[in-house]
């Protein structure tokens, strides 16, 4: 049955290469009944399988499929179809095309329109088993689900080509069910909700040129802020220096030092929801030089004396009537993994610790898959090892579960869980 409400809304559907081209003109029929105006984009691979007249003819729209042609692009350029859509929506989504997208190329019409895109973009890939299972385009389908791109399926089944596994594009109904998600027709869980997230390492200066870090890449933090963005939240994101993305939808504030980021996530209060993901540097140069510290011959070494950096999660856990209803903390932790995540926990006064294991050889620094426990006053949950954005995912959606029936007062420092 097709979600109620689409009427009037415009969605732009880039139609790739791929057999299950042709379960997108079921697709189009369905989506006309709720109501979609639909205007397409036919790639050079899609035309192969289903013909510009037959989309043409179900969509009551034109179809475009050259970059350069003078007539669509005085009419209707590609820049003004991204502009005038709702939503994108790609299916199926070819092993090309998601690579394209990845790497931000632009050499033909759909390309292009999904680089100039400012509205939110939903995939549906299809392609065989072992395409989807390789590694380029697991890496690919990750940086999309990091910088905020939707996906519908693949499902498993029997495939085109004669093989058996994952690859098969989602059914037209689940694709329009997905499409009305996205469109706002179900409320999402944490609309109206104010989240603030840390990320990163911290920078703190020796001198111009040196300064005190750790290895921390980001990776955890900001698929945490694109996770409860895509559940609605109203997401601010402090990161320290880090190649990551900025995630879509998301408002990021960029800074290096531990006392600047303190600075941003008080500026970022009253939020609902506080996760302190960032891997902030414990100690400062107290008296960083302003100057670059030279050799003076004698083979001595320069004395640098630390001052201890403030404690962002403990002063966000203790923040008064500004305090978040929720408020997590992570413990990367190479030894006592679950003693000294329990010991953080009562000392900061936060709700939840994330205890991870940074030792050596875990993989957990730079790397796509984490390791965690979820601490609360009630005990520790082990989860099993999935990939970061899993992880984000996961834990986005307890923090949904848990905002939305409790109150700030049940998350006082010391409340039972």
């Amino acid at each position: 049955m097709a979600p109620s409400g689409l009427h009037g809304k415009k969605l732009l559907l880039v139609i790739a290469g791929g057999i299950a081209a042709y379960k997108m003109l079921e697709f189009i029929r369905r989506g006309r009944e709720a109501g979609l105006d639909i205007r397409t984009i036919l790639t050079a691979g899609g035309a192969q399988f289903v013909t510009p007249l037959s989309v043409a003819a179900l969509t009551e729209n034109k179809v475009y499929q050259d970059l350069f042609s003078l007539t669509d692009e005085s009419e209707m350029g590609h820049i003004r179809l991204v502009r005038e859509a709702d939503l994108i929506l790609v299916a199926p989504a070819s092993a090309d095309l998601i690579a394209k997208m990845a790497h931000g190329l632009a050499d033909d019409l759909a390309s292009t329109a999904l680089l100039a895109a400012d509205k939110p973009v939903l995939i549906a890939p299809t392609m065989n088993v072992q395409m989807w299972a390789n590694a380029a385009t697991q890496a690919n389908i990750a940086t999309l689900r990091q910088r905020g791109i939707q996906l519908v399926g693949p499902g498993k089944g029997d495939l085109a080509c004669g093989e058996v596994g994952s690859g098969r594009m989602a059914e037209p109904a689940d694709i329009l069910a997905a499409v009305g998600n996205l469109l706002g027709l179900r409320k999402a869980p944490l609309q109206g909700k104010r989240a603030l997230v840390t990320s990163g390492p911290t920078y703190e200066p020796i001198d111009p040129v040196r300064y005190i870090a750790n290895r921390s890449s980001g990776k955890q933090g900001h698929a945490i802020a694109a996770a409860l963005a895509r559940l609605g939240a109203e997401t601010i994101l402090v990161s320290g220096p880090t190649r990551e993305p900025d995630p879509l939808g998301v408002t990021v504030h960029h800074i290096e030092s531990a006392r600047e980021m303190l600075g941003a996530c008080e500026a970022a209060l009253p939020v609902d929801i506080a996760v302190c993901a960032a891997a902030v540097a414990d100690w400062r140069v107290a008296d960083a030089s302003d100057q670059k510290l030279k050799k003076d011959g004698s083979g001595s070494a320069p004395t640098l004396q630390l001052a201890t950096n403030p404690d962002i999660l403990a002063g966000l856990a203790a923040a008064g009537a500004k305090r978040p209803k929720l408020v997590i903390g992570f413990a990367a932790e190479t030894e006592k993994l679950i003693e000294h995540a329990q010991g953080k926990l009562a000392r900061k006064g936060c709700d939840w610790i994330i205890a991870n294991d940074v030792s050596s050889g875990s993989g957990t620094f730079g790397g796509d898959s984490n390791l965690v426990h979820l601490i609360t006053r009630s005990g520790a949950e082990a989860w099993p090892r999935m990939s970061k954005l899993e992880i984000a995912d996961r834990l986005a959606q307890r923090i949904a579960e848990t905002v939305s029936t409790t109150t700030h007062q049940a998350h006082r420092p010391g409340a039972s869980e």
